[in-house]
């Protein structure tokens, strides 16, 4: 059985902490192969500034060619909206049989994850992989033997929403975001 990292999220825009951490978790043997889940729309989220679900998915796709075990997926953009994690999960399943899926979600979605539609659902069934974020402490001894605290990834000390606030700005983001996307990136939140 194939074993895939499901990383979801609006990727509003993708940026190098996103691709850093899915390339950390490889190098530690968590599975075979990170996706990136883009979610047309988090139902627990009001994006105002969410940019368009296929001019998204285009920069992931952009952002991650040649990336080896990363791939970016579309999947949620045919399932019934809102994107609900555990609908998601059951469909996977059912479309590939050969593969097993677990969650990497942030700490920061650690705290609101009992307010997840069939959150009980998903810990019966997967397993959930939580990397650190800064303000969001995790108490290990609360956590069951599905969910895993990624103590040692790899932090980075900026979000997809610092990024929109630097390019409005006008601040510099070349650290930020990968290379091939940056031009893009600026066109489309500069607007």
């Amino acid at each position: 059985m194939q074993h895939t990292l499901l990383f979801g999220g609006s990727f509003n825009p993708i940026h190098n902490g996103h691709i850093g951490l899915a390339r950390w978790t490889l190098s530690q043997g968590i599975a075979n192969e990170v996706w990136f889940m883009i979610s047309p729309q988090n139902p627990l989220k009001k994006q105002t500034s969410l940019l368009d679900e296929t001019e998204r998915l285009s920069l992931c796709r952009t952002a991650v060619s040649g990336e080896i075990g990363i791939e970016v997926s579309d999947f949620e953009f045919s399932l019934p909206r809102p994107s609900y994690t555990w609908d998601t999960l059951q469909a996977l399943s059912q479309a590939y049989p050969n593969r097993t899926f677990s969650l990497l979600i942030g700490a920061d979605n650690w705290v609101k994850f009992p307010h997840w539609a069939h959150h009980q659902d998903i810990l019966r069934h997967h397993h959930l992989y939580i990397y650190p974020r800064q303000g969001f402490p995790i108490i290990l001894d609360t956590l069951s033997a599905c969910v895993h605290y990624l103590s040692e990834a790899p932090t980075f000390p900026y979000s997809a929403t610092d990024i929109r606030q630097l390019i409005a700005k006008g601040s510099d983001i070349t650290a930020l975001v990968p290379t091939p996307i940056i031009s893009e990136v600026l066109r489309l939140y500069a607007q």
